[in-house]
């Protein structure tokens, strides 16, 4: 299985010829390295970019007999420290493999960024079905939208019942402190992320201090998915998950945040979460409402969901920190793939920053 790929991201796209320039591949070096390193593949290979990420940047790799890999690598440029680290992704994945989670296959990580201008790992390739907006969602049957529900949330739960000791990542991050750590990181993050040194919107630091006041008592400590949404899964025809997607930011720590930001990016039918990001593959008939994830993950769980408004209020917020690197990277001119819709994403950060607010001292 694969960390960001499926057959419905690449059927638009043409296998590009064995000697074309393919930006952030050094396709001499990175040729020689899985040559030598991932077994079984047999050069030359073919590079194709997915279209669709925004952040790090995910390839097909097709070798010459035909067999896909994907290869993930971080931005061409404009990098924030720990923000891009493959090395972690490739730890977290490894790990779960023996679990019940379904994770990518891992193949071979190169840590050498003089290799390829930056490190980056290869994983087998996962064919299936990615709901990324409401045409692919309008392609499946209402059954299918209903089970990609209810799996993806017993998939969360499975997940966060992973004992973090057994499967080697005791020591991966700090238990304890999610939030406030996590409030420090993006709050950094976001001061960093500025374009020809004016800072974002003034509402992210007001937002900031009320999230700061006012942080639950965190329940337990697993491991933390960091951005658990629909299409950062893949699903089989029935609608079931059989890979989850895009683990750079993975850590340690309180599972409500991932079910919270799941709320925010979860649309309903006319309602205000189809603005986020101008996507909205959940407000079709079929799909559970938010209310209805929330009562399935207290029972799959056991957890107390009584506080989730307030961990949807830091997911807006923290996604608000999210598109504002973004948006700097992209308006820089940095980063290979989708440039379309940056312009708006200076207002879209001031936005789900008003969002946040208004959610958390609501509370």
């Amino acid at each position: 299985m694969s960390d960001a790929t499926s057959a419905d991201q690449t059927a638009d796209q043409s296998a590009a010829p064995d000697d074309a320039v393919v930006e952030g591949i050094d396709r001499g070096p990175v040729t020689e390295w899985m040559a030598a390193n991932v077994a079984g593949s047999l050069p030359p290979y073919n590079f194709d970019l997915i279209a669709g990420g925004r952040s790090n940047l995910t390839y097909r790799v097709t070798d010459a007999s035909g067999q896909a890999y994907a290869l993930r690598r971080p931005p061409v440029s404009h990098v924030l420290a720990t923000a891009h680290d493959m090395t972690r992704e490739h730890t977290v994945i490894s790990a779960l493999q023996p679990t019940d989670v379904p994770v990518p296959r891992t193949l071979g990580l190169c840590a050498d960024p003089a290799v390829n201008g930056a490190p980056f790992y290869v994983m087998s390739f996962v064919e299936g079905h990615i709901l990324r907006d409401e045409a692919a969602s309008s392609a499946v049957s209402e059954s299918v939208r209903a089970q990609a529900s209810d799996s993806l949330i017993d998939t969360l739960a499975r997940l966060h019942s992973v004992d973090v000791d057994a499967v080697g990542l005791g020591e991966f991050a700090r238990k304890e402190g999610y939030i406030a750590r996590q409030l420090k990181r993006w709050h950094g993050q976001f001061e960093k992320s500025s374009l020809d040194g004016q800072p974002g919107p003034a509402v992210i630091d007001r937002a900031w201090e009320v999230l700061s006041a006012k942080i639950p008592e965190q329940q337990g400590a697993t491991i933390v998915h960091g951005d658990y949404r629909l299409d950062n899964t893949v699903l089989d025809d029935a609608g079931n998950v059989i890979a989850i997607l895009d683990w750079e930011i993975c850590t340690l720590g309180d599972p409500l945040a991932d079910l919270g930001l799941l709320l925010v990016y979860w649309a309903e039918m006319d309602d205000s979460n189809n603005a986020v990001l101008g996507v909205a593959p959940t407000a079709l008939p079929g799909f559970a409402t938010r209310s209805q994830l929330v009562e399935r993950y207290a029972a799959a769980s056991g957890r107390d969901v009584s506080s989730i408004r307030y961990y949807q209020a830091f997911g807006i917020w923290k996604l608000a920190c999210i598109l504002q690197g973004v948006y700097v990277r992209y308006a820089g001119g940095a980063a290979a793939g989708d440039r379309s819709g940056v312009d708006q994403f200076a207002d879209g950060v001031r936005h789900l920053g008003e969002r946040a607010l208004a959610e958390v001292e609501s509370l």
